[in-house]
């Protein structure tokens, strides 16, 4: 009991009494037995990370959250347990979810769910969330895209009415009627041929001095080709700034200008509030928007 009190509420116990238990710890090479711990606390140990959506398409993007929160996870000694399928949610007996890629048509599913759940994503449905601050992060795009004197600035969005992509538009056009300028919206698919295919079909229609801001890499990668494939000159004459900054950025030529999210920091972050929700039995935890940090490239004026 008093090991037990020392490692699990060293408040409760002196200072002299702490040092002699650690001691014996040491010596001993003592360790806490933590699948004993879950068992006592009628846990175990395991946390369903849910993806929602194609994983597939975004595969580098998913490989980078999955590290942060297994990472976050192990620190604590807690095990992930991957679910794509979704209706293999609600089986097995996890302490607690993390659910990635939730659309409005997914929250009857989440709502069944037992077990303290945190998003990835905003939501406006009452669940904990972290996620970037979409809004803030095309309004740095948006700026930088005025102060290096693009004259027409074109939003590329996703074609999708979910909350991340209204924070990202709600970036562009506030910031644009702070200037006293007009928003022009195309949205699409988040696939590269689609927005390649529509810089293609629209090219007459765009002046030189213009600039496409992107609601992912993705669109921007399709749109650089475009470009590219109609004898544009990139950066001068048009530029291209993307959101994400995981992989496509880089692997594109020239490599793309973009809004960086912090994706493995994400993950350690969405564990460490499951896991504090888990310990305070389900205590709501509220929300956490990152801060996302603008990378300046070879797709816009330096």
């Amino acid at each position: 009991m008093t090991v037990s009190r020392v490692i699990n509420h060293p408040e409760q116990v002196t200072a002299e009494l702490r040092d002699l238990v650690h001691e014996a710890m040491a010596a001993l090479q003592y360790r806490p037995n933590s699948a004993a711990k879950a068992l006592a606390n009628n846990r175990t140990n395991v946390v369903k990370v849910v993806i929602l959506e194609d994983v597939g398409v975004t595969e580098p993007y998913y490989m980078n959250l999955l590290f942060g929160i297994a990472k976050g996870l192990d620190k604590e000694q807690y095990a992930l347990q991957l679910v794509t399928d979704r209706s293999h949610i609600d089986k097995g007996n996890p302490d607690g979810y993390i659910v990635t890629g939730a659309r409005n048509s997914d929250i009857a599913l989440l709502d069944k769910l037992q077990d303290p759940v945190v998003i990835f994503g905003e939501n406006r449905y009452g669940y904990d969330f972290i996620d970037t601050d979409n809004k803030l992060g095309i309004q740095k795009a948006t700026e930088f895209a005025l102060a290096k004197h693009y004259q027409s600035l074109i939003f590329i969005g996703i074609d999708v009415k979910e909350p991340f992509e209204y924070s990202r538009e709600a970036g562009y056009i506030n910031t644009l009627q702070k200037n006293k300028m007009l928003p022009r919206i195309h949205r699409m698919g988040n696939h590269s041929h689609l927005s390649q295919s529509f810089i293609n079909e629209h090219w007459h229609e765009f002046a030189r001095n213009t600039v496409f801001i992107c609601a992912s890499d993705r669109l921007a990668v399709g749109v650089v080709r475009g470009i590219l494939q109609n004898g544009g000159q990139i950066p001068n004459d048009f530029g291209v700034i993307g959101f994400d900054g995981v992989f496509l950025d880089q692997v594109s030529n020239p490599q793309i200008t973009t809004i960086r999210q912090p994706v493995q920091q994400l993950g350690e972050l969405l564990a460490r509030m499951l896991l504090q929700k888990i310990a305070q039995s389900g205590a709501q935890q509220g929300e956490l928007m990152v801060t996302p940090e603008l990378l300046v490239r070879g797709t816009t004026r330096a």
